[in-house]
């Protein structure tokens, strides 16, 4: 049987649209990942002023990260989202495109907005943890 990951609610706290925690039984590899960037595969940023596409994009990349060491979305155990912008509408629309490519795995997140991210016109970044059952990683080219 293989190993899965356990997204933990409070009905101690507020009624949110994620998480607030998420637990990793024993036989599980953790998969620390570079946050993603919305880079196309020419290795350029799109349009600076679309929040939506931006993180499409970013959701996009994670997705083929995750599916280099045989993980999915499902696999996250946790995501910080980097917005670059002073305007909570715009951490807002990047956090619902995310959040809708997550579905139902609502994995505890934290939202953050930034001054700068690192690519020129870059303003979404998604920084992410998976765990995925070490007997499936060890037989990847993710090592």
């Amino acid at each position: 049987m293989t190993p899965k990951i356990s997204l933990v609610h409070s009905t101690n706290l507020a009624q949110v649209d994620y998480a607030y925690a998420s637990r990793i039984p024993a036989g599980m590899d953790l998969l620390f990942l570079a946050g993603a960037c919305p880079l196309t595969k020419e290795g350029t940023v799109p349009d600076s002023s679309d929040y939506e596409l931006q993180a499409n994009l970013c959701v996009d990349n994670l997705k083929e990260a995750l599916k280099e060491c045989g993980a999915s979305l499902e696999d996250v155990v946790y995501t910080r989202v980097l917005v670059a912008t002073q305007n909570q509408s715009d951490l807002v629309t990047a956090w619902n495109t995310i959040r809708k490519e997550f579905g139902d795995h609502d994995v505890p997140s934290t939202l953050s907005g930034v001054t700068v991210l690192g690519y020129k016109n870059q303003l979404v970044e998604i920084e992410a943890v998976a765990a995925v059952d070490n007997r499936i990683r060890n037989k990847l080219n993710c090592e």
